[in-house]
């Protein structure tokens, strides 16, 4: 990812308006999500995405990753099964993670 992409990736994060999602459970009830990071993974097309429940409390640290799709208006979530594909999400949002941190360190 270029550092253009991480950057607007960081914007995103600080987005005024929160990204939300509606996500059916197993029982087909929706839950609600905010999308907290989208990003691309280097040498891949594939997109990813990190979502919180928005009903989670303040010290809940749960966060979801999805792989997803978009076409028109429409979004797809797939699940990620494969432990390579998941090792490199974890790592990648970690990464942006940390550089976000930093960042709002150097502002204050």
């Amino acid at each position: 990812m270029s550092d253009k992409d991480q950057n607007l990736e960081k914007d995103q994060l600080l987005e005024e308006e929160p990204e939300i999602i509606f996500i059916p459970d197993e029982d087909g009830n929706e839950e609600e999500f905010e999308v907290i990071m989208k990003f691309e993974v280097d040498g891949s097309d594939a997109k990813y995405m990190m979502v919180v429940p928005v009903d989670a409390d303040e010290e809940s640290d749960e966060v979801y990753a999805f792989r997803y799709e978009e076409d028109g208006d429409d979004l797809q979530l797939f699940t990620i099964e494969d432990e390579e594909e998941w090792n490199i999400v974890e790592e990648t949002f970690n990464t942006l993670m940390d550089e976000f941190e930093e960042d709002e360190e150097e502002s204050k």
